[in-house]
This record gives structure tokens, sequence and C-alpha cells, in this order.
């Protein structure tokens, strides 16, 4: 899946507010960023590389299969398939814009 396709489908979940109350970038590596500006609403998702209070590193194919519903983000993170930089507790909510 494109980074674009990524892109769009976080911000369609993300909506106009998220909740989260934050900011978070996932750093898919050379595929690219996607980051969520959560602490203001609206929302706002790009493709922004820039400081995050939490930093979530993963793959395009690992984010892909946690909105699919084929693996959860607590088994990919436990699997070493994300690793986190940043606020942990922000970490614990990405359900709410995956």
């Amino acid at each position: 899946m494109s980074l674009e396709n990524l892109t769009e489908r976080i911000r369609q979940k993300v909506g106009n507010d998220s909740g989260l109350n934050a900011t978070v970038k996932f750093d898919l590596g050379e595929t690219g960023s996607i980051f969520i500006d959560a602490s203001k609403v609206p929302n706002f998702v790009s493709n922004e590389n820039g400081p995050a209070d939490c930093v979530i590193k993963v793959s395009a194919d690992t984010v892909r299969q946690i909105m699919d519903g084929e693996t959860s983000a607590m088994s990919a993170f436990m699997s070493g398939k994300i690793k986190v930089e940043g606020n942990m507790a922000i970490a614990m909510n990405i359900n709410k814009v995956l």
C-alpha cells in the first residue's frame, strides 16, 4: 500500500477529533512518515517529518495489517514490529488513529 493511501486511511480514521490530544509520527523508514497533530481541533494529518510527542517506528505493511484487522497493535509491539520513542502513554492509545 502506498504512503498516500495509508495517509488517507489514517486521515479518515482520525476525523475532526480523534481524542488523542498529542502529536504522533509514524516513521515508516524509507517509505516516509505520517504525522498526526491531534493536539488541537480539527486534527491534522500530513506527511511532515517534524518532531512529535510520540514517534512510532513501524513498516507500512504492519500499519496496513493493523488497519485491516489482520493483527493488533499490541501483538505487533510485543513481536518487535513496532518501536516507540517518546511518550509511551500516547502509544497505548494508538488504536484511536489506526
